[in-house]
């Protein structure tokens, strides 16, 4: 520095010594300084003040000689000392230079720097607020200093500055705002450390209210929450917990739109806890508002529900959040104007868009991005986003990796939505039918059991009697089995000649039913696994959820025209096992056995028909109907039948039948041979069927115990006891029996190869 540079009113003895390599040289000049500074406050004289603060700055802060920067330093802080309380008059020339050496490659300059700094704000206290954000720039940057002794210098400043602004009244909480918005996306630890201790200042201070700004700055806050330090991660939480106490105090003043999309789109495992709690606060404060856009928090919310009991606290969070947004789904939703359902008319105004489908046929889930309306907003103008949540619940339906919980989820989402808005979600039953019905093939008894409530609600809903005929007519190319023509005078039958009216004995259905049970018996003929694995389990459940009269009544009619043969043997075998063993079977077991009413006649009549698909189970099904006499014709034709050791075994399994608590009537009725000959004859025709094995043996044993078997030849008729059997025509049952039996021998002889059909009495 030129030192014979006039630098007045500094003497030239103040020059050198702020010139000099050692601090108690500089140190007595900044004493020197601050006596000078104090006569000319004393004069009042300002110009010079500002001439002396200009010098320490131009000529000796901003230096290129380090000596100079740090005796300009000292001396800038002697010169606030000097001020006082006049200091403020002067802290834009005085902050300015020290700040800039915040930036100095020299650690020890910028420790001095933030020592003189230290000296400017504690004289000036609340006048150095104006240039707060300045300060507060400056301090970020030194909060990840690496020089411990300036890291230290710059926590007592921090410290100093945050004593100050929770002291005033004065801050200027909308300029600083924007400022930490910017900073708060460091990703330097000892940064985002000090950010975060500022919001949690400015969060405790009572005349501050940071809630209004939350939006701006609650993105960063989860981007700091996922911190790799335990100690940053625990005071975030404090600050966000604090906060959430705040949004509870005064929800009315929530900003529930600007924070939704937040919370919706992190889902770091660190973070996503804390985002499910502040969704599940967001939708039990601000209620049916968030209805419109309840597909993006399903989006965030469903995966969460499979989660382990490694993430148990996040899983029952996210649990918590969807049951409180399905409570606030309710039939009013259900009642929108008509011209909602015209497919001309344009959308409504308040709607969110509509996605248009992908080219798979799988439907475009909406963004998960969505906007909360404010909380002022009238409920007369929310809207149910059904379109968006039904596409992302197919998504989640349609994607191989949903865990078992979430796709339990979405089929309890499905049947609520049918259940409070039946109308509007059978616009979507043709999309959503052939997932339903896939999702039969799940791993999981309870995903199956969710689905078939589901496809039970669909297909006995009263809201399907209006559209469901349109919709049959129009989407059979999106079923897995149409209709066939054939099945019009039938479904007449099961279902009525108006749509709902069904078996008068049980409770209406609607056209989908139809549908479902087509394509239920299509699927177990496509995959025999679920058949034999599943497929009992499945049709009880449905005999539970649509009455088991239903259900057998339409199957049996589809299986009576199915033209895959061995299949409808199958079927045939499994439904009368089911009918002869469940439980859930009780009540139809007994209509059956007694056959008192018309109804009772025409299902089994219904039955037979199809039944004749398997001898064994034609039999057993007049064993139940107490057809005893029927069944001994049936019998006597078993000798025309190839016999199979297939056949042999079903043979063996309706004799352990007999056995069982089912038949229990029927081992009664063999006490009175004089009224039930043909029981007797018809026990005895199984046991010449019979190769002697275990079930021979054992329905030999029974038939021991018979009393008095020479009565077996009485020619008295059977059959007065009910006068309800004398309206059926047996010889067209039999007849009926021999056609199925003859495709049945057709069909093997040609899977055998053999063309040649010998003469027997079934070819008809």
């Amino acid at each position: 520095m030129n030192t014979e540079k006039d630098f007045s009113p500094l003497t030239p003895n103040i020059v050198r010594a702020l010139n000099d390599k050692l601090y108690e040289k500089r140190k007595v000049a900044a004493l020197e300084i601050e006596k000078l500074v104090r006569e000319f406050v004393a004069q009042n004289n300002s110009t010079q003040i500002r001439h002396v603060i200009q010098i320490l700055a131009s000529e000796f802060a901003l230096s290129q000689h380090p000596h100079s920067r740090k005796g300009g330093l000292i001396g800038l802080a002697a010169c606030s000392i000097a001020l006082g309380k006049d200091s403020g008059l002067y802290l834009k020339e005085l902050i300015e230079p020290v700040l800039t050496c915040f930036n100095d490659s020299d650690s020890r300059l910028r420790y001095y720097a933030c020592e003189a700094l230290y000296n400017i704000v504690k004289v000036a206290r609340g006048a150095v607020l104006p240039h707060f954000n300045v300060l507060f720039d400056g301090l970020s940057k030194l909060a990840a200093d690496p020089d411990p002794n300036v890291k230290s210098g710059s926590e007592l400043l921090d410290r100093l500055l945050k004593d100050i602004v929770t002291e005033s009244n004065k801050f200027d909480l909308v300029a600083f705002v924007p400022l930490l918005r910017e900073r708060i996306y460091s990703n330097n630890q000892y940064a985002r450390q000090f950010i975060i201790s500022w919001i949690l200042v400015l969060e405790s201070v009572p005349d501050i209210n940071l809630i209004d700004y939350l939006p701006e700055i609650l993105d960063g806050l989860f981007q700091i929450l996922g911190d790799s330090s335990k100690e940053i991660r625990r005071t975030c939480e404090v600050v966000l917990g604090e906060f959430l106490k705040e949004i509870k105090k005064t929800p009315s003043s929530v900003k529930y739109a600007e924070m939704a999309n937040i919370l919706v789109i992190h889902s770091n495992d660190l973070i996503q806890l804390t985002a499910m709690t502040w969704m599940r606060e967001f939708i039990q404060l601000a209620g049916r508002v968030v209805l419109p856009y309840s597909s993006g928090i399903l989006t965030a919310v469903l995966p969460c529900l499979s989660y382990d009991d490694r993430k148990k606290s996040t899983k029952e969070a996210a649990s918590a959040c969807n049951h409180s947004l399905m409570k606030l789904v309710t039939p009013e939703d259900d009642e929108d104007e008509e011209v909602a359902g015209d497919s001309d008319s344009p959308p409504r105004a308040d709607s969110p868009p509509k996605t248009e489908g992908d080219t798979n046929g799988i439907p475009a889930i909406k963004s998960c991005n969505f906007m909360f309306p404010c909380s002022s907003t009238s409920l007369e103008n929310v809207t149910l986003d059904l379109d968006g949540i039904v596409q992302v619940l197919d998504r989640h339906l349609h994607d191989s990796t949903t865990g078992m919980m979430t796709r339990i989820a979405v089929l309890k989402w499905l049947y609520h939505l049918y259940i409070k808005t039946p109308r509007k979600m059978f616009r979507h039953t043709d999309s959503l039918f052939p997932m339903l019905l896939k999702t039969l093939s799940d791993e999981s008894d309870e995903v199956i059991l969710k689905d078939l409530e589901v496809l039970a609600e669909i297909a006995s809903s009263p809201a399907g009697q209006t559209d469901a005929s349109d919709s049959c007519d129009n989407s059979d190319n999106k079923l897995e089995l149409q209709v066939p023509v054939a099945a019009n005078a039938t479904l007449s039958c099961i279902i009525g000649s108006k749509v709902g009216d069904s078996s008068p004995s049980t409770p209406s259905m609607n056209s989908y039913f139809y549908k479902f049970m087509i394509n239920l018996l299509k699927r177990f003929s496509l995959e025999r696994k679920l058949l034999e694995n599943r497929g009992a389990f499945i049709i009880r459940q449905l005999c539970l959820l649509l009455h088991a009269e239903n259900i057998f009544h339409s199957m049996a009619d589809i299986l009576l025209k199915e033209e895959d043969l061995k299949f409808a043997s199958t079927m045939v075998q499994t439904l009368n096992t089911i009918l002869l063993t469940s439980a859930e079977l009780f009540q139809l077991r007994n209509q059956l056995k007694d056959l008192r009413t018309q109804e009772s006649c025409a299902l089994f009549c219904c039955l037979y028909r199809s039944w004749c698909h398997n001898p064994v189970a034609t039999v057993s099904l007049c064993f139940l109907t107490q057809n005893y006499q029927h069944a001994y014709d049936l019998i006597q034709k078993f000798g025309d039948l190839e016999v199979t050791v297939d056949f042999l075994m079903e043979v063996d399994k309706l004799v352990q039948l007999i056995e069982s608590p089912i038949f229990t009537y029927l081992r009664l009725q063999l006490l009175d041979v004089e009224n039930n000959p043909y029981l007797i004859k018809a026990l005895y025709g199984l046991l010449m069927l019979l190769p002697q094995s275990q079930a021979f043996q054992l329905l030999s044993h029974r038939l021991r115990c018979v009393p008095n078997p020479e009565l077996m030849r009485t020619s008295k008729p059977a059959g007065a006891k009910r006068a309800a059997y004398a309206h059926m025509d047996y010889n067209d049952l039999l007849k009926h029996f021999d056609r199925v039996q003859s495709k049945h021998l057709e069909v093997r002889h040609q899977r055998s190869g053999r063309t040649d059909h010998p003469d027997r009495k079934l070819m008809l």
